[in-house]
């Protein structure tokens, strides 16, 4: 077994990992939608955000693995962090650094592995996105690409714990953390060709909440309706709450069609919370709908723009009627 070397910034990479106060954070989303977004798109039966630290390499987020950190010694991400490109091992019983490492002789048998290092502001490599299945495997060239499209946008959430970019109340993204996030994942789609759809949300008499049962109130209402929406989209959708009582969500690799039917067990939902809570008052929405035009939306804030305009067609609609 070839245990991995050290990078030649070492110190620097250390302290930069342990300044970021993410080792040993408790599990978060939006890692976890990448994670299972990566396990899905490249049909593998574990997907980790790995982390490099002194001794052992901790996991932001795994699918698949069942456990929070192994041995810096056996890792595969320890090798990864020293180059900058995809990190591939297509049959760990073929390579002699590794066909008697005890993660390839023992659970959990790794015979393939692919990682792309995840780099940060000042160079320093922290750990990687990973793809580990147990049989050999190998990845063409747009399936690196994919990937390392992939790492960028943890990288992006790595980064946004930085840079704020968390809506506290929620615990969605903020305005400014969706706007990165979405914006690559949209060239993303553009680069593979594939659909994907905006949704603007925007909380009908919210005004009302905040002025006849408070402020306070008025929180738990946001946190209630962003519960709700974690709970009826799926895990590897976008969601995001802009500012004030608009919600936005990006739904990649989704046809209109396919998200209006993932919409429609959005308004059960909320009927079912309005029922059992008995505040006084009801969660009402008003939504708009974009279908992703890369001639149309050269960015994702374009997007958003046709999301919202059709968001106050819906609501005109809904207080014409009444609603």
């Amino acid at each position: 077994m070839l245990k991995p070397s050290l990078p030649e910034n070492e110190q620097t990479r250390i302290e930069t990992l342990h300044a970021y106060n993410i080792l040993d954070s408790l599990p978060e989303e939006r890692f976890d939608r990448l994670t299972r977004l990566a396990k899905r798109l490249f049909d593998v039966p574990i997907a980790l955000v790995s982390l490099v630290d002194t001794d052992r390499q901790w996991f932001k987020s795994e699918v698949g693995l069942g456990v929070k950190e192994t041995s810096r010694e056996v890792s595969f991400c320890g090798h990864a962090i020293l180059g900058d490109d995809v990190f591939e091992v297509p049959d760990t019983a073929l390579d002699a650094r590794f066909n008697d490492n005890p993660m390839v002789t023992d659970s959990p048998n790794i015979r393939f592995y692919a990682g792309y290092p995840l780099t940060v502001a000042n160079g320093s490599k922290l750990g990687t996105l990973c793809l580990i299945d147990r049989k050999p495997n190998k990845l063409n060239e747009e399936d690196k690409v994919l990937l390392q499209d992939l790492a960028k946008m943890v990288e992006l959430e790595i980064q946004a714990i930085h840079m704020a970019t968390m809506d506290e109340l929620t615990t969605l993204s903020n305005r400014r953390g969706f706007e990165s996030l979405g914006q690559h994942a949209l060239n993303l789609c553009k680069r593979l060709n594939k659909p994907a759809t905006l949704f603007f949300f925007d909380l009908n008499g919210f005004k009302h909440i905040n002025d006849q049962f408070g402020h306070m109130e008025g929180d738990i209402a946001l946190k209630n309706f962003s519960d709700i929406l974690k709970r009826t989209f799926r895990n590897s959708d976008v969601i995001a709450r802009l500012s004030g009582d608009e919600f936005v969500i990006l739904l990649t690799n989704t046809s209109e069609e396919t998200a209006m039917s993932v919409l429609s067990r959005l308004q059960p939902m909320v009927d079912d919370h309005n029922s059992m809570a008995q505040k006084g008052y009801v969660l009402s929405f008003s939504v708009g709908m974009a279908g992703y035009n890369a001639d149309n939306h050269p960015t994702v804030k374009a997007l958003i723009q046709a999301a919202d305009q059709n968001m106050y067609l819906d609501k005109k609609r809904r207080k014409m009627l009444g609603d």
